[in-house]
Parts: structure tokens; sequence; C-alpha cells
């Protein structure tokens, strides 16, 4: 049985993402893997991080030409000049990420597989305040309109409504129509991708679902559309207060929770899994699957981060 080929970006070059693949490729991998990074600064991290890597080179012409005969792990070489193995993340890494971006999206295009997965990105650095995520970088890139962010474990998963947006500009985001289309991305992608139907539920955006405000968003925007979305019979409640939805005996009543801001979903998401989730973007042209977690600056060079999350990222995409 032939595997469609796992496309991988790299990421941030001074993040801790060689040293988790390192660890992953151990691991019993059935996809091959097109890694796209630096040969040479895989090489430098690999000696200080006392590792040793197999691999076949290869260009971007012939995966596109052999996609279907591909060696375990095949790198594509892009140029990054950095005298150290680790050092600061600055912007100057801007370009050579860009450039694996654009192989990797051009890969995708030409079908060599639909299942992607980007390593660390410093927001910050990259997106120059031009997108709130990567989840929104990749939605531009593709021309993609309708689109959702979920951090994903079989027990649990949450969709924030608004992703990395400051607070103030949060209210101004919600509307009507964002949640009805989170909802019918997400049930689709349930659907197709597990072959059952979600069962969801959605936050509040304020305190107990109440204000003091005369306009209450709860009542107005969210508690209508959750009745809409339920006369076209999705599995859904709400509106629901995020203090308690999170309980016990809340939470295992659905497989998925909608949120109304990153921090309001994310924050007892990674307090309940920790490492054990990985962000799945639905909606793109292809899967799109990356760790939880970001570069990790502080742990360079230690040999000590938890590699979970890329591992389980690799394995949701090995099928």
């Amino acid at each position: 049985m032939n595997y469609k080929p796992i496309i991988i970006v790299a990421g941030e070059p001074n993040s801790v993402f060689f040293e988790l693949f390192f660890n992953v490729i151990k691991e019993k991998i059935k996809s091959p893997i097109v890694l796209i990074a630096s040969k040479q600064l895989m090489f430098k991290q690999a000696k200080i991080l006392k590792k040793k890597i197999s691999f076949s080179i290869t260009n971007e012409l012939d995966v596109i030409k052999n996609k279907n005969n591909l060696e375990k792990i095949n790198l594509i070489d892009v140029e990054f000049k950095q005298s150290t193995a680790f050092s600061k993340i600055t912007s100057k890494s801007n370009h050579y990420i860009t450039e694996c971006f654009d192989i990797a999206i051009k890969l995708l295009k030409n079908n060599v597989s639909n299942k992607f997965i980007n390593g660390p990105i410093s927001k910050k650095t990259f997106l120059k305040k031009k997108y709130n995520g990567i989840t929104e970088y990749l939605a531009n890139k593709t021309n993609t309109k309708k689109f959702a962010m979920i951090i994903y474990n079989k027990k649990l998963s949450v969709c924030p409504l608004t992703t990395h947006l400051p607070v103030k500009y949060i209210s101004k985001r919600i509307n009507k129509l964002e949640i009805i289309n989170k909802v019918k991305l997400i049930d689709s992608f349930w659907k197709k991708q597990f072959g059952k139907k979600v069962k969801i539920g959605i936050t509040g955006l304020n305190p107990h679902c109440e204000s003091i405000d005369k306009f209450n968003e709860d009542r107005s925007i969210i508690f209508p559309t959750i009745k809409k979305l339920k006369n076209l019979r999705y599995n859904i409640d709400g509106p629901l207060a995020a203090d308690t939805i999170f309980l016990k005996n809340n939470r295992k009543k659905f497989n998925l929770i909608v949120g109304m801001y990153h921090d309001q979903v994310l924050t007892p998401m990674k307090t309940l899994f920790e490492y054990d989730a990985i962000n799945v973007t639905i909606g793109l042209p292809f899967l799109r699957v990356s760790p939880d977690h970001g570069p990790n600056e502080t742990m360079l060079g230690k040999n000590r981060s938890n590699y979970i999350s890329l591992l389980n990222s690799i394995k949701f995409l090995d099928f």
C-alpha cells in the first residue's frame, strides 16, 4: 500500500524543531516524509545534540515526478546561512521560512500530497502583524476564505472563533455568520475524518453569559445563531458559561468546544492535556497540522524538549 507523503516545513531555524524531529523519526511511521529545511543547519544542530539522521537529498521537481516512489525521509535543501548551530530568533530567517512555505504549497498544489505539517514559527518576527497567525497566513497563500483552527485531542478538542486577536477587538469580530461557518466546517471535517457527527458546545463571550451593558452578545448574537443551527440539525448546545464548561461532567458531553477567543479555550485545553494536542487547520485545500507549541527558544540545544506534539501531528496524518 502506497501512503501519500507528509510534507513538513521545519519552520523557524532557531527553534527546537530538529531536536524533536530527530526523536520522532525513531518511531514507526508508514508515510514517507518530505522535509523542507536547511541541510547545513540540520547537521550543525545534530552535532550539538549528538544525533544521527539518514535521508535522501531531492528537489521539488523530483518529488513531483516520483511522488509514489519516495524514500523514508526526503530532504529538500533550502539555503540558510548561520555560523552557529543556534542563535537568537530574528527576521533574518523570514526569507528562508517563506521559501520553505512556497515550496511546500507548490508540492501540495501539484497533488504530491494533501498532508502538511509546519514546525514552530515565531509569529512576532515572521508575520510582522500582517496576519493573526500561521492559520491566516496559509489561508491567504491559498486564497481560502472559510477556515478554522482546531486544537485536537481525541478526548476533547477546541476551536477559537477568533484566534490571535487582542482582547479589545474580540467583541467586534463576533457575528452570526462566523459562528455558522465555523460550525459547518467542523461538522464536515468530523464526518470526513472520523466518520461520525460531532457534538459541539459553544461558550458565551461574557462571564456567566451575562452583561451589564444594554447590548449583550450572548443574547443578541450567540444564542439565536445556536438556535438556528439546532434547527438545521447540528448537534450543538450553548451559549455555555466558559468558567464551567470544562468541568469534567460538562466537557464529557462534547467532542469539541467552540470558544469566542483564543485563551478562553486554549488555556483550559493546555491545562488538561499539556503537549498532548495538535493544531489542525481545516478549510484549506489540504490538511494542515502543527505541534501545539512555539519555537521554545529558551530550550535550544538542551535536548530536553517534549516531542509528543510533533509525533502526534505526524501520526494524525500517517494514513
